[in-house]
């Protein structure tokens, strides 16, 4: 097992700056999730850690041995693709055998690598199979299998769940994730679904323009997100976004976003006393937004009247998108509201949860 550490790099595709100085250390052991929109040098991060890319500068590291001018299949690592990528014309055994033959294992070490790797997986029984007999979900666990009979350093696993329907997605990322667990091999995972990232990765790392944003756990970026981007990116549906201003009132301070003005709790005050009279961006989450006939704590929380624009049941809560004055606003609430499309309902928006942006760097503040 090893830690991968990603020092100062770069990737520069002629006029176009894939990885843009990209410092990262991925420990020994963890699971660690690439997330980022479209274009946002995920993939090609993950490219250069396996010497499919050449880094333009900087210095990559796997162990303590850097890695840059060492080939792809000296560095240690597997790599399981988005599509699969088996060998039509073989039966299972000889997609997952292939990679030890080509390095002239022995042929008892490599029934006995293929056989554990295949129980471990269940598809034990598809031994004798051609990928065209076996499901979508079957096919990623060969795929899967002749990565773990390598037994190598680093697994790096580019969107391996992209091709599954959504219930074979929950079931696959979970028994993925139990795999790392038990392996306890160092994983580096890329997607841009932010809900496979939050249920699976130790640590994400979150992408933007070949930048990376924050890296933290999922908790801490859903808590804490370092910048509006993030904040936006990481829950669903995304975090409301309103301009407001800070200024003072009746003793106490207030978020005035023109149609209506919220008192910031008390103990939040002192952390925002530097932007009092300054414009910034109030970010809250649409679980932080209650119908205030179900809410816990109403009588503590900030009220809102607003008309409902949309009404969308999902069995276990509603989405609500509301709107009051020129503001759109979305909230998850209870089940059992009674509101209902061309009526006005009240919410209630939990303050202690709230979040401020600096409109000009869109850094947190709050």
């Amino acid at each position: 097992m090893a830690r991968v550490y990603l020092e100062g790099v770069t990737k520069k595709f002629a006029n176009v700056t894939a990885v843009n100085d990209v410092t990262l250390e991925i420990p020994d052991r963890q699971f660690t999730v690439l997330v980022g929109p479209s274009g946002c040098g995920k993939t090609t991060a993950l490219r250069l850690i396996a010497g499919l890319e050449e880094a333009t500068s900087g210095s990559i590291y796997i162990g303590e041995r850097r890695v840059n001018d060492v080939a792809p299949k000296d560095r240690d690592i597997a790599m399981v693709f988005q599509n699969y990528a088996l060998y039509p014309h073989m039966s299972v055994y000889d997609n997952m055998a292939f990679g030890l033959r080509l390095r002239r294992y022995p042929r008892a070490e490599i029934d006995r690598r293929v056989k554990e790797a295949a129980a471990l997986l269940g598809i034990g029984g598809l031994l004798d199979r051609k990928p065209k007999q076996l499901s979508g979900g079957q096919r990623q666990r060969v795929a899967l299998g002749r990565a773990i009979v390598r037994e190598p350093q680093v697994f790096l696993m580019d969107e391996p769940l992209s091709n599954l329907d959504a219930k074979l997605r929950v079931q696959t990322r979970a028994e993925i994730k139990k795999l790392q667990a038990r392996l306890q091999t160092t994983t580096v995972y890329v997607t841009h679904d932010q809900v496979e990232a939050m249920t699976m990765g130790d640590r994400i790392v979150v992408m933007r323009d070949g930048v990376v944003q924050q890296v933290d756990s999922p908790l801490n970026l859903y808590e804490k997100p370092a910048n509006l981007f993030v904040a936006g990116f990481i829950g669903s549906p995304a975090m409301n976004f309103i301009e407001a201003r800070l200024a003072r009132r009746n003793g106490g301070v207030v978020l005035d976003a023109g149609s209506f003005a919220m008192e910031v709790p008390a103990d939040l005050v002192p952390h925002v006393q530097e932007w009092v009279g300054r414009q910034v961006i109030f970010g809250i989450r649409p679980e932080d937004i209650q119908d205030r006939a179900y809410a816990r704590d109403a009588n503590h929380a900030w009220a809102l009247r607003a008309m409902v624009e949309v009404h969308e049941p999902l069995g276990s809560d509603v989405i609500l998108y509301l709107s009051s004055g020129d503001h759109s606003i979305v909230a998850r609430v209870d089940a059992h509201s009674q509101a209902r499309m061309g009526q006005e309902a009240e919410v209630v928006f939990n303050l202690r949860k709230m979040h401020l942006f600096d409109p000009q760097t869109h850094a947190a503040i709050v």
